[in-house]
């Protein structure tokens, strides 16, 4: 298994590498190829199993759109073809239409390839613990941004469905986007080692179907989690 990270240099907040490394944990043989901002993606030219982008500062998301701007037909074409694709916290933003900065109406235009915007007010951080429904899976996470995702048209697909907490944006149910398998959502935590049935099943998708590294403790820690964050007391937003 290839698993390619996009820009570990800028996309590294919130401790979201640890997604990828605990895949590695998974599977001690899988190929990691850490991709620069100054360097061509692997993907342009090799087959990769697994593309994975973290979150990033407002800085970084100008930086990610230069550096993936010449590549966009590429990624297109890939996930046209089913290319397994990973996006945590503000990765996602960087993947749609553009991003109004409401607080000084500066605009960023990003990639375009999911059909979407962001409305960010950089006074207003939202701070929250979720929970979700993926397949037969309950997802917990955490929220740490500075807006939401709207929906410019009605072809995105939502990947998972709110239980507590808060989706796309306020008047939006789903929580992230779902298109053939490009999976993006603004969770952190990081997303993998908080929920071993959402690991387990990536791996399955990825043809590395095999017990997954610390199961025993990962799955204790995610009961519990799941207890707490249900306890009726717990306001989400914090």
């Amino acid at each position: 298994m290839i698993i390619e990270i996009l820009f570990p240099e800028v996309c590294n907040l919130y401790g979201d590498l640890a997604n990828i490394k605990y895949l590695k944990e998974c599977v001690p043989t899988a190929t990691i190829i850490e991709t620069s901002l100054k360097t061509t993606p692997h993907f342009v030219d090799s087959k990769v199993d697994l593309i994975y982008m973290g979150t990033t500062t407002e800085a970084g998301i100008k930086l990610s759109v230069e550096a993936l701007s010449p590549y966009k037909d590429k990624l297109k074409a890939l996930i046209d073809d089913g290319q397994f694709i990973l996006l945590t916290g503000n990765a996602l933003d960087v993947f749609g239409n553009y991003i109004d900065i409401k607080d000084d109406d500066t605009k960023i235009d990003c990639l375009g390839i999911i059909n979407t915007h962001s409305e960010y007010h950089m006074m207003k951080r939202h701070n929250s613990f979720y929970i979700g429904e993926f397949k037969d899976m309950e997802i917990v996470g955490f929220k740490s941004i500075f807006g939401h995702t709207y929906e410019d048209g009605n072809d995105q697909e939502g990947w998972f469905k709110t239980t507590k907490g808060f989706g796309q944006n306020p008047d939006k149910n789903m929580e992230g986007f779902k298109l053939n398998n490009l999976y993006a959502t603004y969770l952190i935590g990081p997303l993998l080692p908080l929920n071993p049935p959402l690991t387990k099943w990536l791996l399955e998708e990825l043809g590395e179907a095999k017990d997954i590294a610390f199961e025993e403790a990962a799955v204790n820690a995610y009961k519990q989690r799941l207890i707490e964050f249900k306890n009726e007391h717990f306001d989400a937003a914090y």
